[in-house]
């Protein structure tokens, strides 16, 4: 294939491809040269003028993720080199770049992976007819006639493929559903990370980059979001090649693609990859090299910002009040024909989703510390504290928990809005607001750990660890609040001037922008790598659809739409030392109050590295993986029987079911007696994953006597709750309602206030509920209800076969006894 491929791109057009990305590439370096002088007066200026922005409540954790991985485990890889299927072990680490290596082992020794995958800019497809609908409407020419055999065959009916417009798309496939949903989780966080690939802490090159896209781009008169802004610098560039290369490509190469549709379309993607990779590398290098010409210039530029900076104001002030008089009343009229009637119906598109994830979020982040309180009455206090808090203080960074958060984005709808405002798709919006998410999470929970841990230094027993606990979430809780409403308004803002900023500039273009070149003569020639004519009309342009957009969010908030607090709502020093706790070491909950050995060789500590996610199968649950890999080439008969086991397996409620839930409240409102059904030790031993904690006991009987001894040697934890509530006969209600709070805090722990137009309905949380995983499947506490009416698919594999048919997918072969076409190892950028 790779002669085929050479054949396509020869050397006259490995020429031409190298010249139109090193013209495209030369344009860009000019704008960004331009915008890094505006970007560095900016930094300076806010360096010595500050900001009066308001600071948040809760803490926010440095480094989220050292030494963790976020999730490992075995699936199918389809080989194109050989066309084989080969099971692989994928591990994630904390900066979620998918790494695949041979089996376990050669991961526990620590051997080369065989490939490094960075999915900025993919899509996550569950299904063939997905992905083969992206195929044909990106393949030049014909597309695939419905007799022909499809590119790629799948010998599972559960795939998962990583497919990219440009690069290189990987295909997976896993045994069961449930195997399926926790890996699209794991890769949709990886993509929605790696998308975010420009470091925000960055104040001169990330706005000076950003900025210079935006303005490449609409000298191409292509205003509005740009799908491919993802990733890297040089990722987000070598796309921005690829989006004036390929149709040049298509035209090309396209008509002398032989052979049937499906071959065509394998060579076309292989040749786009391999063109991709071209323009990565060239790009890569003349990117740096204008980066690191900047940053020498930048002492000499950032001297004379510093020494003229009352006279570069001045002199920008009097550039934007000419244009302003120029422009800013035919803005004025496009703001209040084009812009002002649609402000509020984009607003409601945007606060309905992004309010009920946040609400999921709060509801999320009460069920686990409220859990984890249940475990610590039952199961022995502080001997557990380490082990539960480990666990807690990832809970931003598990893809599974997260996941009934993220899919309320999935409701974000612009119809009609994006096609008149130019929104390519509201994707851009969605990552954005799920990225909000996890920030929120993360700093709910440190705050907690922070709290919790300064409280542990006065109390002695369970019973003042417990109400420590839920006095503890409460603060908390409202610091979250006040934190969601602030970033949820700046969202909003971002948002509609995201939308309707480009679209103004757009309907403005042909009637102002040829008046700018005449206000160049305004500018000072030694300020002119600071002030720019057109960003100066930009600023101008956003100032008058400013006002508008301010007042939409005002309202929203005054009519406490969506939770939203009002401006006028600040929370003032309610915990003046608590930011000076959270600038102390991290806390490391395993090692001050869990049994952890130091004592392991460094190779055992690599085995047993810490994970959000704990589904590392140990060497006997590989046989559903590796047995698997076998019988997927017989019996094909099979296939249908298997799936329809598998529907029945599944049927059951889920382990953590709101059902659940609500009795974990209960007990936490008031002091009862609960008798929990247990299987036997070894039958709840023998469907627990790898990580899973296993509560040791003999029978059923013996389990409910000795809850009811812990019962009688710890009072409830929230006695004092249960008797200021005395009266009050009614449970706590499943929408996530806690103990009652002070009441005059703004948003009472007492009854979490709905993020959502009229709070989630019964069936709706149900719905959620049943996409989170299995205890069993996580590595947490396995709720032992959940044992008895449970059994997962994916525990019964190693008993039974899936067959698929023998011409429909080429030979599957398990990782020993097999070479691969190419040893080393493959890097995707």
């Amino acid at each position: 294939m790779g002669d085929v491929i050479s054949s396509h791109l020869d050397e006259s057009r490995r020429q031409h491809i190298a010249e139109k990305t090193a013209k495209v590439l030369g344009e860009f370096c000019q704008f960004y040269k331009d915008q890094y002088g505006v970007a560095l007066f900016n930094s300076v200026r806010y360096e010595i003028e500050g900001s009066g922005g308001l600071q948040s409540q809760l803490l926010h954790r440095k480094v989220p993720l050292e030494d963790h991985v976020i999730f490992s485990g075995n699936l199918f890889q389809y080989l194109e080199e050989n066309k084989k299927w080969r099971n692989r072990f994928s591990v994630v680490p904390h900066n979620y770049g998918l790494v695949l290596y041979e089996n376990k082992p050669a991961y526990e020794r620590g051997m080369q992976p065989r490939i490094l995958i960075n999915s900025a800019g993919y899509k996550i497809l569950t299904s063939l007819e997905q992905y083969f609908e992206l195929v044909n409407n990106s393949f030049p020419g014909t597309t695939s006639k419905s007799g022909n055999a499809p590119i790629l065959k799948c010998p599972t009916q559960f795939p998962l493929i990583l497919w990219h417009p440009y690069a290189r798309h990987y295909y997976f496939c896993l045994m069961t559903g449930k195997e399926q949903d926790k890996w699209r989780a794991v890769f949709q966080d990886c993509v929605r990370h790696c998308n975010n690939g420009i470091p925000e802490d960055s104040k001169v090159e990330a706005p000076a980059f950003t900025d210079a896209v935006r303005m490449y781009r609409q000298s191409k008169e292509q205003y509005g979001t740009w799908d491919m802004l993802c990733g890297t610098e040089v990722q987000i560039l070598s796309n921005l090649v690829m989006e004036e290369l390929v149709p040049d490509l298509k035209s090309s190469i396209g008509p002398r693609l032989k052979g049937k549709s499906q071959e065509r379309q394998r060579i076309w993607i292989q040749i786009s990859d391999a063109v991709y990779r071209m323009v990565f590398e060239q790009t890569k290098a003349q990117y740096e090299a204008v980066v690191a010409k900047c940053e020498l210039e930048q002492p000499r530029m950032a001297s004379i910002i510093r020494t003229d900076m009352d006279q570069i104001i001045t002199s920008k002030e009097h550039l934007a009040s000419k244009i302003r008089a120029s422009v800013f009343p035919k803005a004025e009229i496009c703001v209040r024909n084009h812009v002002q009637p649609y402000i509020s119906s984009i607003l409601e598109a945007l606060m309905s989703p992004t309010s009920k994830g946040f609400a999921e979020v709060r509801e999320v982040f009460f069920k686990e510390v409220t859990d984890m309180n249940m475990n610590i009455v039952n199961e022995g206090g502080m001997e557990k504290l380490g082990e539960y808090m480990e666990k807690l203080s990832q809970l931003a960074f598990h893809p599974v928990k997260m996941q009934s958060c993220y899919e309320k984005m999935d409701q974000l709808k612009l119809e009609g809005l994006q096609q008149r405002f130019d929104v390519s798709s509201p994707s851009v919006f969605k990552q954005r607001a799920q990225i909000h998410m996890r920030q929120q999470m993360d700093d709910a929970v440190y705050t907690f750990e922070t709290l919790l841990h300064q409280e542990l230094g006065k109390m002695m027993g369970k019973d003042d660890l417990c109400k420590s606990i839920q006095r503890i979430l409460e603060r908390v809780l409202k610091k979250f609040d006040y934190d969601s409403s602030t970033v949820r308004k700046k969202f909003f803002r971002e948002a509609l001037l995201q939308i309707t900023v480009p679209f103004l500039l757009k309907k403005l273009a042909p009637t102002c922008k040829g008046e700018l070149p005449k206000f160049q003569e305004l500018i000072f020639e030694d300020f002119a790598n600071f002030i720019l004519v057109e960003n100066t009309y930009e600023e101008v342009v956003l100032q008058s659809v400013m006002k508008d957009i301010m007042q939409a969010v005002k309202e929203a908030a005054v009519q406490r739409k969506h939770n939203l607090y009002r401006d006028s709502m600040v929370m003032h020093n309610s915990d003046p030392n608590l930011h000076l706790l959270g600038e102390g070491a991290p806390i490391d909950w395993g090692e001050e109050y869990g049994n952890e050995s130091d004592a392991d060789p460094s190779a055992e500590k690599r085995r047993r590295a810490k994970q959000v996610v704990s589904v590392i199968h140990d060497d006997e649950r590989a046989l559903s993986y590796e047995s698997g890999a076998e019988r997927l080439m017989h019996q094909s008969s099979q296939e249908e029987t298997e799936s329809a086991e598998l529907e029945t397996c599944s049927a059951p409620g889920t382990p953590g079911s709101s059902d659940d839930v609500k009795e974990i409240r209960e007990m936490l409102v008031t002091e009862v007696q609960v008798e929990t059904p247990v299987p036997a030790g070894d039958e709840a031993k023998k469907h627990l994953t790898n990580g899973t904690i296993v509560q040791e006991s003999g029978t059923s009987g013996e389990r409910v006597a000795e809850g009811a001894a812990q019962k009688a040697d710890c009072p409830a934890p929230l006695e004092l709750t249960a008797r200021h509530d005395a009266g009050c006969q009614s449970p706590v209600s499943e929408g996530a309602q806690a103990p009652k709070a002070v009441p005059t805090a703004p948003a009472s722990p007492g009854k979490p206030p709905s993020l959502g137009d009229a709070g989630s309905p019964a069936e709706e949380r149900a719905e959620a509920n049943s996409h989170k995983p299995s205890d069993k499947e996580t590595g947490e506490e396995v709720s032992t209800q959940a044992c008895v009416e449970n059994v997962e698919p994916a525990q019964t594999a190693p008993e039974t076969s899936v067959g698929a048919p023998e011409t429909s997918v080429g030979a599957i072969e398990t990782s020993m006894g097999t070479t691969e076409t190419s040893e080393g190892m493959q890097t995707e950028f």
